[in-house]
C-alpha cells in the first residue's frame, strides 16, 4: 500500500512537471545541443563516445570547475570568504595534487572509464537524442545517484577513519588541512576505487540514456569541488539543494579529521551524531563573533 502510494506521488509530481515544462519557452540551446549530438554520432563510434567522450567530459569539467577556486587566491577581496583564512594555499601543495591528480585520473579512473562502453552494451543503454530524457527526469536521476552516493560515502568514508586502516588509505586525502578545489579527487589509488564505487551505484539504478552518465559525472564534480574549494561565497546556487552540506560543513572535517562524513547532504550525520562537534565549533564561532560585536561598540 505504501509503495502503491509512493508511485502515485511520483506519478503526480511528473505529470505536474511535465505540465509546467509545456508552458516554459523554448530552450535556445537545444537546437546547437541536438546538432552538436546528433554530429557525434554520425561521426564517432559508440566505443569512442563512452570511453573517450567520458574522458574529456570528467577532465574538462574538472579542471574549469577548479578554476573559480584557483583564481580567488589571487583576489584580496575574496579571502574574507575564505574558512580557513590562517591557511592559504600554496605553489608547493597545488604542484603536488596536480601530480597525483593526474596519476589517479590517467592510471586509476581510465581503466574504469574504458568499461562504460561496455556497460552501455550490456544493459542496452540507448545513446540516440530520440530516446534522451527531459531535463527535469535528468535533474531527478541525478539527485536520485547523489542520495544513493552521500548513503555509500557516509558508512565507506566513516569505516575509512577507523584507527586500524585510517593512516594506510585515507591519510593520504587528509595531507590537506585546509583544502582546496582541485583536492577533491587527491586520494590514494584504493580510496579512489572504495569510496568511486558509490558514483557507479546509481548508474546501475537510473541510467536509461548515456547522457545521465556525464550529467551525473558533472553533479558530482560541481559538488565535490565545491565543498573542497575552502571558500564560502554567498549566493552559491548549490545551497538551493535541500540539506546541501557545503564548504563550511567539509572544511570542518578536513580540520577537525573527525565527523561531518556524508558527501553531499547532511541527513546521515545528523542522524547518527557525527555532526555534533561540527555543531559545538559553529556556535563557539558565534560566540565569539557576538563577542567581537560588542567590543566594538
Amino acid at each position: 500500500m505504501a509503495m502503491n502510494d509512493s508511485v502515485n506521488i511520483l506519478n503526480s509530481a511528473y505529470l505536474a512537471v511535465e505540465y509546467i515544462d509545456s508552458f516554459l519557452p523554448d530552450n535556445p540551446l537545444q537546437q546547437p545541443f541536438k546538432n552538436a549530438w546528433n554530429y557525434m554520432l554520425d561521426n564517432y563510434t559508440k566505443f569512442q563516445i563512452a570511453t573517450w567522450g567520458s574522458l574529456i567530459v570528467h577532465e574538462v569539467s574538472y579542471f574549469l570547475l577548479c578554476v573559480p577556486g584557483f583564481i580567488f587566491q589571487f583576489i584580496p577581496y575574496m579571502q574574507k570568504y575564505k574558512i580557513q583564512q590562517d591557511k592559504p594555499e600554496t605553489w608547493e601543495k597545488q604542484w603536488k595534487c596536480f601530480k597525483t591528480l593526474l596519476f589517479n585520473h590517467f592510471f586509476i579512473q581510465l581503466p574504469l572509464i574504458c568499461g562504460t562502453y561496455y556497460f552501455t552494451e550490456y544493459f542496452n543503454i540507448p545513446y540516440g537524442w530520440e530516446e534522451m530524457p527531459r531535463w527535469y527526469v535528468l535533474v531527478g536521476q541525478c539527485f536520485g545517484c547523489a542520495v544513493i552516493e552521500d548513503a555509500w560515502h557516509y558508512f565507506l568514508h566513516r569505516l575509512l577513519h577507523h584507527k586500524r586502516i585510517y593512516k594506510y588509505i585515507h591519510k593520504v586525502h587528509h595531507e590537506f588541512v585546509s583544502p582546496f578545489g582541485m583536492q577533491a579527487e587527491y586520494a590514494h589509488p584504493l580510496e579512489t576505487l572504495i569510496l568511486g564505487a558509490g558514483f557507479f551505484i546509481g548508474i546501475v539504478v537510473f541510467c536509461n540514456h548515456v547522457v545521465l552518465l556525464w550529467a551525473w559525472v558533472i553533479c558530482r564534480l560541481m559538488e565535490t569541488i565545491d565543498v573542497h574549494s575552502g571558500y564560502d561565497v554567498p549566493l552559491n546556487p548549490l545551497h538551493l539543494v535541500p540539506f546541501y552540506a557545503g564548504a563550511r560543513f567539509h572544511d570542518f572535517h578536513h580540520m577537525n579529521f573527525i565527523g561531518n562524513y556524508a558527501s553531499t547532504f547532511t541527513w546521515w550525520d545528523r542522524l547518527f551524531g557525527t555532526d555534533s562537534q561540527f555543531i559545538a565549533y559553529q556556535e563557539k564561532e558565534k560566540r565569539k563573533q557576538c563577542l567581537t560585536k560588542k567590543k566594538a561598540n
